[in-house]
């Protein structure tokens, strides 16, 4: 089955997500946690992508399930710069409790269109 990623909602969110990241920490100065921010949230709609280009159905979900790892692993993240941000008394990105509550609705998403394409075909 062939999925023409870029008309996925969940696709665009991801983009739409990474962009949000990449210009709300673009001046931090903490290069490591900002590289690693940058990663994860560049890999979420970027395994979507590549999970659809791919032959089967079952590489597709394999692909959406990394991606809703990243979408874990960039919630960690903005969690942990929020923390140490506050600790430092110094301020977050912009938006980071948004981009963290869309880290959750884009998981929701990924979790549905995997239980999608594992289930079984309707009879026609």
């Amino acid at each position: 089955m062939t999925h023409h990623f870029e008309n996925l909602d969940v696709w665009k969110r991801g983009c739409r997500l990474a962009v949000n990241v990449c210009v709300a920490s673009h001046k931090s100065r903490d290069f490591a946690l900002k590289d690693q921010i940058h990663r994860s949230a560049i890999s979420i709609p970027s395994n979507i992508a590549e999970g659809a280009e791919r032959s089967s159905d079952a590489d597709f979900s394999r692909f959406l399930s990394y991606s809703k790892g990243s979408c874990g692993e960039l919630r960690t993240q903005l969690m942990i710069h929020r923390e140490v941000c506050k600790e430092l008394g110094i301020d977050a990105f912009a938006n980071t409790d948004s981009m963290i509550e869309e880290t959750r609705e884009i998981s929701r998403m990924l979790n549905g269109f995997i239980n999608h394409l594992k289930s079984p075909p309707s009879p026609s």
